[in-house]
């Protein structure tokens, strides 16, 4: 897959297999595949889970911020392997920490560097940021398979 960088959205959806509602990668600003990416999420203000979480307080939950760390690191592996039809099922969430609430408006950047990449089973060290304070990171752990598959 040639991809140049930065890549928009339309870039991020020919990679990995999510759509709306559930696309958190904005764009992937560079990215090594199988080794090193980092990307960005735009944290819209009117998202709909804003109104529930909490809506006298509005923060990204702590899953999504997961989860999109979890989808730039899945791009980066995607990405490097071509693999028409292949998803990143998360599969482990180790070491989680949460320093520091994402709030809407804000601009999340997303680093993941590839330390395990096996036929099937991916290990990345994460790590998400907001103007230079870190806001989670943690392990996690993806297994490579078809839709069929899983």
């Amino acid at each position: 897959m040639d991809i140049t960088f930065p890549a928009d959205a339309s870039v991020v959806k020919s990679v990995l297999p999510h759509r709306e509602p559930f696309v958190w990668v904005s764009r992937v600003l560079e990215c090594t595949p199988c080794e090193h990416v980092v990307a960005e999420l735009d944290v819209d203000p009117e998202l709909e889970l804003f109104k529930g979480h909490f809506p006298t307080h509005p923060v990204l939950p702590g899953v999504i911020l997961m989860e999109a760390l979890a989808q730039a690191a899945s791009f980066c592996v995607l990405a490097g392997r071509g693999i028409e039809g292949t998803v990143g099922f998360l599969t482990g969430i180790d070491k989680a920490k949460f320093r520091r609430q994402v709030l809407p408006g804000e601009t999340v950047r997303l680093e993941g560097t590839i330390v395990k990449a096996g036929s099937r089973m991916v290990v990345a060290e994460v790590v998400a940021t907001v103007d230079g304070e870190v806001c989670a990171q943690a392990t996690q752990k993806y297994v490579l398979a078809t839709a069929q598959q899983a």
